[in-house]
């Protein structure tokens, strides 16, 4: 129901009603409400006939009477990027924005996309699958400290803890755990932290982010004051192609389309590394797409305008 192919409208009215879906009942509520929030306004304030639906809230029986032409998906987490939402609506025949069922379910486990980038020769960190104690204790054997615990499907770094000793381990694997049975512990690449939007299939400028907390967790992504955002992220035109290269094929291989966001760990001396492709990011006012495409010159009523483009057929 996505189209791969980058059509241009004119008239808001071509776009007909638009159901704007956020909210849900993921672990990423709290920000995919201000992401729809914001998207209705600037729906709206471009002329588009857009209401919002949360799924939380009203019943899905309750929102089909209500009759729309196609839907800006602003759910994030479980039932927003993993594919769920995206079947319902295909079910129903209802075009939608970013990418479809398959790829959205892949980019959201951490491990199935990750072993798609290493058939397709993009580098990756290191990596261990973590069930059991025992599973935990090879993998500190294996990757050394300090090493990242993460549960293998939740986003904004929720679950996600960087590891310094074994002091640590219990505390930090029971935490992954709370949102996941399986984990998977990454080597920890201590370099700049570069990510990459997508639009249309078409790279925008690269954002380098630092933070003075120990990474960039769920507070310093949405609650800190204290974190930058270099944009354009290289110091050089080379570098951006590269960066923006690695991101096109990650966001391809995992079958991505539409938008979206993908997250690069770059050492020096070393190969950028790709650590996960976001099929929803966030549309917040400290959100990573609208600021890439603000340097682009695309403010943020446009880009939500573009991005509702990717639900056209051709």
């Amino acid at each position: 129901m996505t189209s791969t192919n980058n059509i241009s409208i004119k008239n808001p009215k071509d776009f007909g009603r638009v159901l704007v879906i956020y909210g849900g009942n993921s672990n990423e509520r709290e920000i995919s409400l201000k992401s729809g929030d914001a998207v209705i306004s600037a729906l709206i304030s471009k002329n588009i006939d857009a209401f919002g639906w949360d799924p939380k809230v009203d019943p899905i029986s309750k929102i089909m009477k209500k009759k729309f032409d196609r839907a800006w998906i602003a759910l994030h987490g479980q039932g927003g990027e993993d594919g769920s939402i995206q079947g319902l609506l295909e079910f129903f025949r209802i075009p939608y924005t970013g990418s479809g069922i398959l790829s959205s379910a892949v980019a959201m486990n951490k491990l199935l996309s990750k072993r798609i980038f290493i058939d397709n020769e993009i580098s990756v960190p290191k990596y261990k699958v973590v069930r059991t104690n025992n599973d935990l204790n090879q993998a500190t054997n294996d990757l050394g400290f300090p090493l990242i615990l993460k549960p293998i499907s939740e986003g904004s770094s929720l679950g996600m803890t960087r590891v310094s000793s074994s002091i640590e381990l219990d505390e930090a694997f029971g935490y992954a755990k709370s949102f996941n049975d399986i984990v998977l512990a990454e080597e920890c690449i201590l370099g700049e932290e570069i990510t990459v939007s997508i639009l249309q299939n078409k790279s925008l400028p690269s954002i380098r982010i630092k933070t003075p907390r120990i990474f960039y967790d769920f507070k310093a992504k949405y609650k800190s004051e204290d974190t930058n955002y270099i944009c354009p992220g290289a110091d050089n035109i080379v570098l951006e192609k590269k960066y923006s290269e690695l991101a096109l094929r990650a966001f391809e291989a995992l079958g991505c389309s539409g938008w979206g966001r993908v997250d690069i760990m770059h050492q020096e001396n070393d190969c950028p590394k790709i650590l996960e492709v976001n099929t929803v990011p966030g549309m917040t006012e400290k959100s990573l797409v609208p600021m890439a495409a603000l340097e682009s010159g695309l403010d943020f009523p446009n880009l939500c305008w573009k991005i509702l483009e990717t639900s056209i057929d051709a």
